[in-house]
């Protein structure tokens, strides 16, 4: 950008010489006003062909600056917040101090103050000190949404026992890997899921505290009844929250496991502050906010930037054991809600939801969350009249989270391309084959350029609030996540494992998770991409998009499974629509209709299983299909045709 330090140069001397005019040789130049000053900056600018930077400037400026602004408030309220040793207890502590009785949670009709929480907090924390626990000392939480779920782990913290946030919908293998990998003491569990904890007693081996039986005792052999435990215990604030640190262990929140077992990323204090401060102000949320949040309390997007709003920005906000897309805009309108939250699929399930008034009655002035299909961003915000959706990029354990403020269709986030270096994260090239980066002459990253896909990376910066990746309980899986020598030798990166594109203006758009993209007939498709084309043809319903292995065919063949239960789909139409929307090498070879299909808690539909499943009708009982060239259109896939594509004659 040699024009920018041209211009700035040229424009710096000249304003310092303007106030008494600006001598050449024995030539006086008159004293030059603003207005000049910015005329003879554009005419230089503009004779050096900065023209289309001009342009870039006028796309761009109001919204760097807009977005420049809130996230300098980001950095100076993290950094004032661990210059004073701030932990998110501490400032919890001083809502309720400053308004005791405002309501901090409604759930199913209760309302919780912060007064309440404050106080049921503080009994955990000094029961917890009272059965031994140390600070550090890990304790699974594994409990459905209540507001008793917040006020426990919030409990803990305020002692440093560390809450790991298990997956209320996690059973067996994946359930006590979680618990294990956190090194947990002891288990803390709802009354609805004492069986779920029993299946797996002997191989943890752990005490066990039950959350929600009232005065009754426990079924479960052996466990403690949390809730009598705690009426004897101290209701005040413990002396241990003096000796929680900002950089101490917050709580464990676990990745959603779509391709593999859950691994627990450690969430310090001032990181939990982090992803709060960092939505707050980046859509400029008030004191008065209610926030419809339906989403699981054990995720990162429900209990972390959701439920940090309440915690430390004083807002209030409507939470329930699960989410219901029939209720969400009814319970909206009821609380008053102005802020509503999604994540993965919600919004699509509620387009699928039948015409109400209560689509266009309620007051929500933003969604922010994560997960919203291009193919449908348009019609959900007319459709629900709403005025912005706030969608952001980034997860859990990410340094570098971008968010789209503007509500710019389909983009999951900005970055500047004036001041490209003032946020670091970039788009680097990977080798398909691979995985990895691929590397210039001077084994350095090579950068995307606007329109080209890449993986999303954040420079790591140790110690800093904002950039320091503090990674997994395994450090195995912390390794995986790392690449070095991004920008420079010896600098490292966070790896997102996603591919992004970005557009000239700085917009970025998600494209797909590495590993999902395959390639057919030469051409690389992207699943995410073609998901989203094939569920809105379906009727939105549910579609995952995979490559499967074809003998004798180079690549992966496209292979959809879309949920059809009702049996309602027209292969005709479906067929007709695909085409007019995808290239040919990009729609599905295969189908599959399926009645169900498995999903995360955070809503993400799970293909890997799919994938491995392939398309034979001798292992699978669904229907499947095969897009016949030479008829051009979907057939059924029997046996016999089976065979013939399994030994190279179907002549793809």
């Amino acid at each position: 950008m040699w024009r920018t330090a041209v211009i700035i140069g040229v424009t710096s001397a000249l304003w310092a010489a303007g106030k008494q005019g600006l001598s050449i040789g024995s030539i006086m130049l008159p004293r030059l006003g603003c207005l000049q000053l910015a005329l003879v900056a554009a005419s230089i600018y503009i004779t050096t062909g900065g023209y289309y930077t001009l342009w870039l400037a006028y796309k761009t400026l109001p919204r760097d600056l807009v977005g420049g602004i809130r996230f300098v408030k980001v950095q100076l309220t993290l950094k004032w917040a661990l210059y004073r040793n701030t932990t998110v207890p501490k400032l919890f502590m001083k809502n309720v101090r400053k308004n005791p009785n405002k309501v901090a949670l409604i759930f199913e009709g209760q309302t919780w103050t912060f007064a309440q929480m404050d106080e049921y907090s503080n009994r955990v924390g000094n029961f917890m000190v009272e059965q031994g626990y140390k600070h550090g000392d890990t304790v699974a939480l594994f409990m459905h949404n209540r507001p008793e779920y917040v006020c426990i782990w919030l409990g803990c913290a305020k002692v440093g026992v560390v809450p790991a946030l298990i997956n209320f919908n996690l059973r067996q293998l994946p359930l006590i890997h979680s618990i294990k990998v956190a090194d947990s003491k002891a288990i803390i569990c709802g009354e609805d899921l004492q069986d779920a904890t029993d299946a797996i007693r002997e191989e943890v081996n752990l005490p066990v505290y039950v959350s929600g039986c009232g005065t009754a005792a426990p079924s479960l052999e052996g466990a403690k009844n949390l809730d009598s435990l705690l009426c004897a215990s101290n209701p005040t604030p413990p002396p241990q929250i003096d000796s929680v640190s900002a950089k101490d262990k917050l709580i464990y929140i676990y990745t959603s496991g779509t391709t593999g077992m859950p691994k627990a990323a450690i969430i310090k204090h001032y990181r939990y502050l982090f992803f709060c401060t960092g939505v707050h102000y980046m859509i400029a949320l008030g004191e008065d906010e209610v926030i419809y949040n339906p989403l699981p309390l054990y995720h990162s997007a429900g209990g972390m930037v959701g439920m940090g709003q309440v915690l430390i920005y004083n807002n209030t906000a409507v939470i329930r054991r699960k989410f219901s897309a029939s209720q969400y805009w009814v319970e909206s309108k009821k609380y008053g809600c102005t802020v509503a939250q999604y994540v993965g699929e919600i919004c699509r399930y509620l387009l699928n939801t039948p015409e109400k008034p209560e689509d266009t009655q309620h007051k929500v002035r933003v969604m922010f969350g994560n997960g919203v299909r291009a193919q449908i961003w348009n019609q959900f915000t007319s459709r629900f009249n709403m005025p912005c959706i706030a969608e952001f990029y980034g997860a859990t354990e990410s340094i570098s989270n971008i968010m789209n403020i503007e509500g710019k269709p389909g983009s999951c986030g900005f970055v500047s391309v004036l001041f490209r270096h003032a946020f670091p994260a970039y788009l680097i090239k990977i080798d398909e084959e691979t995985g990895e980066p691929i590397r210039n002459k001077n084994g350095t990253c090579v950068l995307c350029k606007p329109g080209e896909a890449g993986e999303f990376v954040g420079i790591i910066k140790r110690n800093h609030p904002m950039r320091d990746f503090h990674g997994y309980a395994d450090r195995n899986a912390t390794e995986k996540k790392i690449a070095r020598d991004i920008l420079k030798k010896g600098d490292t990166a966070f790896r997102s494992g996603d591919i992004l594109i970005m557009d000239e203006l700085g917009y970025m758009y998600f494209k797909d998770r590495t590993g999902d993209t395959f390639r057919w007939r030469g051409e690389n498709v992207s699943s995410t991409e073609v998901e989203g084309v094939v569920s809105k043809v379906a009727g939105n319903k549910d579609a995952v998009v995979y490559g499967v292995e074809v003998p004798g065919a180079e690549g992966r063949a496209g292979m959809a499974a879309i949920v059809d239960p009702e049996d309602e789909l027209d292969l005709h139409s479906f067929t007709l629509s695909l085409k007019d929307v995808l290239p040919s090498y990009a729609c599905p070879l295969f189908l599959r209709i399926l009645k169900d299909i498995d999903v995360t808690g955070t809503f993400k539909l799970k293909k890997l299983t799919l994938q491995k499943e392939g398309f034979n009708p001798s292992l699978i009982e669904d229907k499947l299909y095969f897009f016949d060239s030479k008829l051009q259109r979907y057939v059924v896939l029997t046996a016999e045709l089976f065979n013939k594509i399994d030994q190279g004659q179907a002549g793809l």
